[in-house]
C-alpha cells in the first residue's frame, strides 16, 4: 500500500508536470503575496531565516504551509532542484490538504 506521504509527493510531481507550481523563493514569496497560491512547501531541513520568512508569509496571507520534507523529497518529487515551491491550483491543493489532514489523524 502507498503511504499518505507518497501519495502527497506524486501528487506534487503531478502537479509540475502540469505546470501548476511556482517555484523559487522569490517567486514563491510574489506569490503568496498575490494570494496566487494554495499551498506552500518549505523544507524540513531548510535554514532557519527563510523558514521563518515563509512560516510568517504564509500565515498572514492564511495560506498552509507544509515542512513535512526534506529538501532531497522536494527535489526527487517534481525533479527539479528546487526546495521551495508553492501550488497555484486549487484541485491539487485541495487533495493534497486531504491527504495531510489524514495522515495527521492517524
Amino acid at each position: 500500500m502507498i503511504n499518505k506521504d507518497n501519495q502527497i509527493l506524486n501528487l506534487v510531481g503531478l502537479a509540475m508536470r502540469a505546470g501548476k507550481l511556482v517555484l523559487g523563493t522569490e517567486p514563491t514569496l510574489s506569490a503568496i503575496r498575490g494570494q496566487k497560491v494554495f499551498l506552500v512547501f518549505f523544507p524540513s531541513d531548510g535554514g532557519k531565516s527563510q523558514a521563518k520568512k515563509f512560516a510568517d508569509k504564509s500565515n498572514f496571507y492564511n495560506i498552509k504551509l507544509v515542512q513535512d520534507y526534506t529538501k532531497k523529497q522536494l527535489t526527487d518529487a517534481i525533479g527539479v532542484n528546487r526546495g521551495v515551491f508553492a501550488i497555484a491550483d486549487q484541485g491539487f491543493s485541495r487533495k493534497i490538504k486531504q491527504l495531510i489532514s489524514e495522515k495527521e489523524r492517524n
